[in-house]
């Protein structure tokens, strides 16, 4: 039988470097998380697109 772990969203966002990919965990209004893996193409996309938000 598989241990359980407690699924929170407490705790920071946060991205870290898996191999070829990055993944990023966002936690969510109500619990959990949402967890995304990207590669440097879609990471640098992703930032850009994130900068001209915050530029407005």
């Amino acid at each position: 039988m598989a241990a359980m772990k407690p699924r929170t969203g407490d705790g920071p966002m946060e991205a870290v470097r898996e191999t070829r990919l990055i993944v990023v965990r966002v936690p969510l209004e109500g619990g959990g998380r949402l967890v995304v893996s990207v590669n440097d193409q879609e990471a640098a996309e992703l930032r850009d697109v994130l900068a001209n938000v915050l530029d407005s």
